[in-house]
């Protein structure tokens, strides 16, 4: 496969992105898609500034090849996660919100290419104004916190709009996918749920057994765990909170914060600093705040403790139509080869 805007400007081989997903996108995962080729995406949301630092300098002893860290924009440690991304020479800086114009400046004079996640047109045409390099487009397909529009409708609203290369992430999981998303115009795809699904992420072997079981019908829209839309698979937490009451959903959000307070560093203040800022123009309750603001530990007691019971199994609809663990290497080749296949077979018709 030829190169695309995607490649040329970060520097890996094939157009193809693992992105950063909490407890799930570590060292291993990070440095087996990079040494595949694709551009891993390391998740910092649920590590210390220290912790950070430390993965990081893990990916770059296991590869030479570039990769790319993921931020929270509106955490109140931003500013000291970016200046790590700069002192340890990270090639690539991708966000879950739209980043503040002064950290995307930081960022790009220090020549890290900023990549922010939209799932609006106009949150692209903002970004792309601030100096974004690229943009990754989610549709409402993908995994975790999701929007309404797919992506097949979404994508070339986003493609028409801006300048800059636009990634597509949401449904892909193939080669034919990746040529499909080059049609449209973008310079490649993010994947989240595929490459969870590989034989190199850590996530337990009973949690990705779940996944693999389910049917597209399992994978489920729910407001239940924070207020927002959230795509994951329907498990017995999702079902219980959908079922609670007010006051024992609270109760169990301020457990699972003092959890998530202890392991990420963060003050109390911090911690419902970080949820105000999710519940900034939303109609939540505080108990929805307080599990905005600690989401990560329910992820983190599926995809690390393996409690599918007790954990939020964030999952893109892809999860009902995959049914293998390859490696991130077999994964990558797999994809680009059947690109060029289905891309040749397009060219031969005409």
């Amino acid at each position: 496969m030829r190169g695309t805007a995607l490649t040329r400007l970060t520097g890996v081989r094939h157009p193809v992105v693992q992105t950063g997903m909490g407890w799930v996108a570590g060292p291993r995962l990070v440095s087996a898609s990079a040494n595949a080729g694709a551009l891993g995406i390391l998740a910092s949301a649920t590590m210390t500034p220290g912790r950070l630092r430390e993965a990081v300098r893990e990916v770059k002893a296991r590869t030479d090849a570039p990769f790319g860290v993921n931020l929270r924009a509106d955490a109140a440690d931003a500013g000291d996660r970016v200046r790590i991304l700069i002192e340890e020479g990270v090639r690539v800086a991708s966000f879950a919100l739209a980043p503040s114009r002064e950290l995307i400046g930081e960022l790009k004079e220090a020549g890290v290419v900023v990549m922010p996640t939209v799932g609006a047109r106009r949150h692209a045409e903002k970004v792309a104004a601030w100096g974004a390099d690229a943009v990754l487009v989610q549709g409402a397909e993908g995994g975790g916190h999701t929007g309404e529009v797919a992506t097949t409708v979404l994508l070339p609203q986003v493609v028409d709009a801006v300048r800059i290369p636009v990634v597509a992430a949401g449904g892909f999981f193939d080669g034919r996918g990746l040529a499909a998303a080059l049609a449209y115009g973008a310079a490649g795809v993010a994947m989240g749920t595929r490459f969870l699904l590989t034989s190199d992420s850590t996530v337990p072997d009973a949690v990705k057994a779940r996944y693999l079981a389910a049917t597209v019908r399992d994978v489920t829209v729910t407001r239940a765990v924070d207020g927002l839309p959230h795509r994951m698979l329907r498990t017995e937490l999702v079902a219980a909170l959908e079922d609670t009451g007010r006051a024992r959903t609270l109760a169990r959000a301020v457990r699972a914060a003092a959890g998530f307070r202890r392991l990420s560093g963060l003050t109390w203040r911090q911690l419902v600093r970080d949820g105000l800022a999710l519940r900034h123009g939303k109609d939540l309750s505080w108990s929805q705040v307080l599990l905005a603001a600690n989401t990560p530990m329910l992820l983190k007691s599926a995809m690390v403790d393996g409690r599918t019971d007790l954990g939020v199994m964030a999952s893109g609809q892809v999860a009902g139509v995959i049914d293998d663990l390859p490696s991130c290497a077999e994964l990558v080749e797999r994809i680009v080869k059947e690109a060029d296949e289905t891309l040749a077979r397009l060219t031969a018709v005409r």
